[in-house]
């Protein structure tokens, strides 16, 4: 009886083992790169890396982070394809529990999906202004959480949980971190240190943008959004003199600008 059971369970080829390995290897890579991505692109929004070193972020590392981590991740997806075994086709690739597939599959499609769709809204935001792109570029922050869920049951499921355990925490607790810092309320980031605690009530701010150097992004207006307003003709239209319960906000938003194109007098700046 044990024997005829051994005997219809097939070891894997060799080349499915390598697909295997490819799959895996690229999953590991686009995991710390997605990680890294998150935090790089929280630390350079907010302007929190010019205030503790005095440099500014380079906006352009998170793009390279980010299309590393598209890069690796679509190679994951993909590698499956190459299984001899056909237990992946592109079907399942593409839609949630396709053929029955597990949880953990559907997070992985969705997840990779909505990255994909927050990458090249991201490079077209320039040729496109709109309102509403700030907004959707956070939807990268659920997408990276259906990304994280995806590994973590993968590698559970695979049994290389304890083997990814400590790099996966090493780079996830950051990344966890800076988001929970970047959705906290002004106030509380006042008491944590991380913004001036100057309302302007012995000297009102006075806002001023240089009109070269903004690019329209709508940062500023994702900061202080009763401040500034990016308008559907592409202008950008902000009040000069805010109010003093405004100001953490003001404050938050000319750190943000990656073109430095706001200005602030009476803040402390």
């Amino acid at each position: 009886m044990t024997a005829s059971l051994l005997a219809v369970i097939q070891a894997p080829s060799p080349h499915d083992s390598g697909v295997r390995d490819i799959a895996t290897l690229s999953a590991r890579f686009a995991y710390v790169t997605m990680c890294l991505t998150l935090a790089w692109g929280v630390l350079s929004a907010t302007g929190w890396i010019r205030r503790v070193t005095g440099h500014e972020a380079l906006r352009g590392g998170h793009v390279v982070l980010a299309a590393f981590t598209l890069a690796t991740g679509v190679v994951h997806g993909l590698s499956y394809l190459f299984l001899d075994d056909e237990s992946f086709d592109f079907v399942m690739l593409l839609i949630p529990f396709a053929g029955g597939g597990f949880a953990r599959h559907a997070a992985g499609v969705v997840g990779l999906e909505l990255f994909v769709a927050v990458s090249v809204t991201a490079a077209l935001r320039r040729g496109a202004v709109s309102r509403s792109w700030q907004r959707f570029h956070q939807v990268s922050y659920f997408s990276v959480g259906l990304l994280a869920i995806h590994s973590w049951l993968g590698a559970s499921a695979n049994g290389n949980l304890a083997t990814v355990w400590l790099g996966g925490i090493t780079v996830l607790t950051p990344a966890v971190l800076l988001t929970v810092l970047r959705v906290l309320p002004p106030r509380a980031l006042v008491r944590l240190g991380l913004l001036d605690g100057e309302t302007g009530r012995a000297a009102p701010v006075r806002i001023s943008v240089d009109d070269k150097k903004c690019h329209r992004y709508a940062i500023c207006q994702a900061e202080a959004p009763q401040v500034f307003q990016l308008q559907g003709d592409g202008q950008l239209r902000y009040l000069r003199k805010p109010g003093a319960k405004q100001v953490p906000l003001v404050q938050a938003a000319a750190r943000a600008c990656p073109m430095r194109a706001i200005q602030l007098q009476g803040a402390g700046q």
